[in-house]
């Protein structure tokens, strides 16, 4: 799948309000930068419309932006220059297959993710594994909802999970989760392509969900239904001017809230079933 890459300019101060408006457009992930914000969009999308309402939005918070073409087969060499290992504390570390291993971590995870997101960079992804790294998955029955690269699935796999069902609408992140898990020896994944809907199992411990507001929104119901009881459910891909919002919908669908971290402006949430 080829990508749009909308570079947005916009200055510090409005870049939260920025990214409280575009997460209403259907980009599939942002990335902050130095001057602004990078907001990635699907080529099969109709840019005529979005385009319009992302110029509104633009004259209202006088930012500009331009668009430009990230064919999928120069993916590779995009994320290749950009990448650099992380560390998320001393437990877990991610590099790719060109750096060496990485010292020191507890759980290394080796990431290639062509088209896929989900490197540990972006701040959801690293606030997920961070809160992860707290838990207890030894044994546990574990669905990774938008897996992405599945480096998700990867951690939980290497944390004694002992079933991770990973899904994801998008097959380009189906096909990279399974060449992920098969690298890093995460022998206890299944991937799934699809919705949530392709996923007949419940009586999961732990869901992550590290997707967008709206799909989080869309999908608590049914979330709810595939926890056990006393299960864990881990969201993020959150606004943190949208905190109050998904905590009110999840508090009418009988979750608990337990605690949240953020990172910038960005948060990810706990809840218990």
């Amino acid at each position: 799948m080829d990508y749009y890459c909308y570079d947005i300019k916009v200055a510090p101060s409005l870049r939260e309000i920025a990214l409280a408006f575009l997460s209403e457009l259907p980009f599939d992930t942002f990335e902050e930068t130095d001057d602004g914000l990078h907001a990635y969009l699907r080529m099969d999308n109709t840019v005529e419309d979005i385009e319009d309402e992302l110029a509104n939005i633009a004259a209202q918070l006088s930012f500009t932006f331009e668009r430009r073409l990230i064919p999928s087969q120069n993916w590779n060499e995009l994320w290749e220059s950009n990448f650099t290992p992380i560390k998320v504390d001393n437990r877990c570390g991610v590099r790719a297959h060109f750096h060496p291993p990485m010292e020191d971590v507890r759980y290394e995870i080796v990431i290639s993710p062509r088209m896929a997101f989900g490197t540990g960079h972006h701040a959801t992804t690293y606030m997920m594994l961070e809160r992860m790294s707290e838990e207890d998955f030894e044994g546990l029955k574990v669905l990774d909802y938008g897996c992405g690269t599945g480096i998700l699935a990867i951690l939980a796999d290497k944390m004694g999970a002992a079933q991770i069902d990973a899904v994801d609408v998008e097959q380009a992140a189906y096909e990279n989760t399974l060449d992920n898990a098969q690298d890093n020896g995460a022998s206890h994944i299944q991937a799934f392509h699809g919705t949530l809907e392709v996923i007949k199992d419940a009586g999961y411990g732990y869901i992550l969900a590290n997707i967008n507001r709206n799909v989080i929104l869309n999908s608590l119901k049914a979330l709810y239904g595939k926890l056990a009881p006393g299960g864990i459910l881990l969201v993020s891909g959150i606004l943190t001017a949208d905190e109050s919002l998904v905590l009110e919908r999840a508090a009418a669908e009988k979750f608990h809230f337990t605690d949240k971290v953020r990172r910038g402006d960005w948060s990810c949430i706990r809840f218990v079933r």
